[in-house]
């Protein structure tokens, strides 16, 4: 190769390999912030649910102010003590959904999509793998917090085997109440309290990515299932070729 060829050989991959080069530290700076979105979240929502076990007697309440109360309960269930389906069957979903998730986590990265959807499914992530550690983990290093305050890592074992582990959930919002009109058919006369569900740091996570891909990331998300949809279309007619 001559000296002229040589120098458009360069000039020509110069401007490819600065692309490159910029794409690299923009995955790299997008898997950065995903990474700290995810581990404040865990730690965040593990510390407070430790400190409650064990600073808290189940069903024991603190009021903080008029509407905001820590209440100690735990579920068997999805988000908001909702309980559906036997115990093993939801942790083995929760543990498949969040491998799943993760997995989707590292695909958006590697697709240099934007970096508000990508902390979207971070907050996703990690507020569904801290629930899934109570489930695995809780019953096995916690005992009982009926009537006392749970001990960590009790001498005797903890309330339940692998897998079978409760959710803690703390947080409660009664922003306010009334009662129902006595005409109101079914439930006239009775009591309630917005907001009445308890939960925890969490749940909040899971709940806010929904709310902010459902607001603001429709967009991305739609082409990403409009690019899934094509490229499944393109393989079906060369997958038909073959059985020809």
């Amino acid at each position: 190769m001559t000296k002229d060829n040589t120098s458009i050989a360069t000039d020509v991959a110069s401007p490819l390999s600065l692309a490159q080069k910029i794409k690299l530290w923009a995955n790299t700076h997008k898997a950065i912030v995903a990474t700290a979105v995810a581990l404040f979240i865990l730690i965040f929502d593990q510390v407070v649910k430790i400190w409650i076990k064990t600073h808290f007697m189940l069903g024991e309440s603190y009021q903080v102010t008029s509407w905001f109360h820590i209440t100690f309960v735990e579920n068997n269930g999805m988000a908001f003590g909702i309980e559906f389906f036997d115990k093993i069957f939801l942790s083995v979903f929760r543990i498949i959904a969040v491998f799943a998730l993760f997995y989707y986590l590292v695909q958006t990265i590697k697709k240099n999509l934007q970096l508000s959807y990508i902390i979207c499914i971070s907050l996703l992530a990690a507020g569904a793998l801290g629930n899934i550690i109570d489930c695995v983990f809780y019953g096995k290093i916690f005992d009982l917090s009926n009537g006392q305050v749970a001990t960590f890592l009790p001498e005797n074992g903890g309330y339940a085997p692998f897998l079978y582990g409760r959710v803690v959930d703390m947080l409660q919002f009664p922003l306010f109440d009334f009662y129902w009109p006595e005409w109101m058919p079914f439930i006239g006369g009775n009591h309630f309290t917005f907001f009445d569900p308890i939960f925890n740091i969490a749940d909040s996570a899971i709940t806010v990515s929904v709310f902010l891909i459902a607001l603001f990331q429709r967009k991305v998300l739609l082409t990403e299932f409009s690019e899934k949809e094509e490229k499944e279309e393109e393989s079906q007619p060369s997958e038909n070729l073959a059985k020809e």
